[in-house]
């Protein structure tokens, strides 16, 4: 499967693109970057030197996946979502040896409008709802919203909401609509326990 590239898209000499990835109007993809395969890069998507992206991960319009970034198979960052490297930027003030790491797990999703403070994980399969600020890691299959994000409930891999309270005092299961996986939460996490 051949990756397209628009002509008006620009990457960099040493950037890194598996097979089957569409690149497209006027993004920038920097020399460093390493990106796996079926990626989507929508317009005005920018990706920094030290970056790297897994499988099949799609990034939609006005997206900056900036240096100290890495994102892992399947995850979805929704339009004009924002990621930070920098804590405590000040334009006087060089900090890029300063960068805190962010990672966001597998088929985990960035709504749009959402942000992510550095130095924080999104654990496996979690769903930042729209306009969301993540300011600490989130576990996985967590539902987050609002500013700053805090968890309101749990997600299926399908991306179905999950009939279980936030938090409970004894081990809970549920069950995707969708795909009948079975979910169990316990000890404050939910995991997958069938599927």
């Amino acid at each position: 499967m051949a990756t397209t590239i628009h002509p008006s898209a620009i990457v960099d000499e040493g950037a890194q693109l598996g097979d089957g990835c569409r690149v497209w109007h006027f993004v920038h993809i920097s020399a460093g970057a390493r990106i796996g395969e079926r990626c989507s890069f929508g317009q005005n998507v920018y990706v920094g030197n030290d970056v790297t992206i897994g499988h099949n991960v799609k990034i939609q319009n006005n997206v900056s996946v900036y240096d100290a970034v890495t994102l892992e198979d399947d995850v979805f960052c929704g339009p004009s979502m924002v990621f930070t490297n920098v804590y405590n930027p000040r334009s006087a003030v060089t900090r890029k040896d300063e960068y805190r790491r962010t990672l966001v797990k597998q088929g985990a999703t960035l709504g749009a409008n959402s942000t992510l403070v550095c130095g924080t994980t999104v654990g496996r399969y979690a769903f930042i709802g729209a306009g969301a600020v993540i300011n600490r890691d989130v576990p996985d299959f967590a539902l987050m919203v609002g500013v700053p994000a805090r968890q309101v409930g749990w997600m299926s891999r399908f991306g179905e909401r999950l009939n279980l309270p936030v938090t409970s005092t004894e081990p809970v299961e549920a069950t995707c609509p969708h795909t009948g996986d079975r979910y169990r939460l316990a000890d404050g996490r939910c995991t997958l326990v069938q599927g």
